[in-house]
């Protein structure tokens, strides 16, 4: 008899450990397995992914966008605004379109640093996020990932800026400004890091979108895994 209480139990405990949760809203027709978890979460952040790249690495998808649209450091409004008094303003608007489109080129660069990121997923962190809020997996893929992806971003940045010559007009306008009778104070802010922050706020923004929308959207799953994942839950 003991012996058979023992196989029943270690049935339930391995069935338990397979499985993530029968309860109302996790999965569509059935309980979601680990692997099913997993698999989807990772399917869901691989879209959100591609949507961020598609809408951002083209043109205008910083400049023509008034939510991601990068201007001038906030350490460099002063500058701004002093060249714009004296009559440099186009100076100014030709150094905020380089550096826009700038970040537009350097978009392109973060699919394979964002899919190596997806990849190491282990499974206790997908049934946490399939069970989370609506951005759950964008804000686990943010804390994880953030700082290995601005390392791995900054060189492409730096590349981009200096490709389109955002980097020289950026320094002019700088140079100009120190050059003013009326300038007292020099500046000198981080462009590089500037934008490197702008554009990867502007990919997690877009990741996050993509993911309250198929966990909302029916029609934004468009795999059978992500149907299954999150079907229970619009």
């Amino acid at each position: 008899m003991k012996k058979w209480i023992l196989i029943v139990l270690s049935a339930v405990f391995i069935y338990g450990c397979e499985t993530i949760s029968k309860l109302p809203g996790y999965g569509f027709g059935g309980p979601i397995t680990e692997t099913d978890a997993r698999m989807g979460i990772q399917e869901a952040l691989s879209q959100g992914v591609t949507t961020a790249i598609f809408n951002l690495n083209k043109q205008d998808g910083f400049f023509g966008n008034n939510i991601y649209k990068i201007f001038l450091p906030p350490e460099a409004q002063k500058v701004e605004s002093a060249l714009r008094k004296v009559g440099l303003g186009k100076q100014v608007d030709k150094a905020i379109l380089q550096i826009n489109r700038s970040a537009e080129d350097a978009v392109g660069y973060a699919k394979p640093i964002f899919a190596d990121a997806i990849k190491e997923m282990t499974i206790a962190d997908a049934i946490s996020i399939v069970k989370g809020d609506s951005v759950a997996a964008t804000n686990y893929f943010k804390d994880k990932t953030r700082l290995k992806l601005i390392d791995a971003f900054r060189p492409s940045i730096q590349s981009s800026l200096d490709k389109l010559e955002a980097t020289r007009y950026y320094s002019d306008i700088v140079n100009l400004y120190n050059k003013l009778p009326t300038t007292t104070t020099k500046v000198n802010p981080d462009l590089t890091g500037f934008v490197v922050g702008k554009a990867t706020d502007a990919l997690f923004d877009q990741v996050a979108k993509e993911e309250v929308n198929i966990r909302t959207n029916p029609v934004a799953r468009t795999t059978e895994i992500l149907k299954k994942v999150f079907g229970g839950k619009s």
